[in-house]
C-alpha cells in the first residue's frame, strides 16, 4: 500500500479541465470550461472542448484568463507561486 501512495499524491495533485453546461445571453447552449493550474493549459482547454463537442467542433465565445507574467517578474525564468486562472466558453457546432 505505501508503494502507491506517491501515485496517489501524483494523481491528487494533478489537474484536469473540467466543463458545464451554460448558456448565453441570446439563449444559445455553450459549455464553460476550466482548466485552471499549474498543471493545465490553454492547449488543454481546447482539448476539453474539442471531447466535450465530440468531434463535430466548436466556435469559441469567450476566454478569461491570467496574463503571462513579464520576464522581470519570474524567479530564476520561471513564474513560481502564482495560481493560473483559465476559463473558455464554446458553442458546439
Amino acid at each position: 500500500m505505501t508503494k502507491f501512495l506517491p501515485l496517489i499524491a501524483v494523481l491528487a495533485l494533478g489537474g484536469c479541465a473540467t466543463s458545464e453546461t451554460t448558456y448565453l445571453n441570446n439563449g444559445e447552449q455553450g459549455l464553460a470550461i476550466d482548466c485552471s493550474g499549474e498543471a493545465n493549459s490553454w492547449a488543454t482547454c481546447y482539448e476539453k472542448a474539442d471531447a466535450s463537442c465530440a468531434g463535430t467542433g466548436y466556435r469559441i465565445v469567450g476566454t478569461d484568463g491570467s496574463p503571462a507574467p513579464a520576464e522581470s517578474d519570474k524567479t530564476l525564468g520561471v513564474d513560481v507561486g502564482n495560481y493560473k486562472n483559465r476559463n473558455v466558453v464554446v458553442v458546439c457546432k
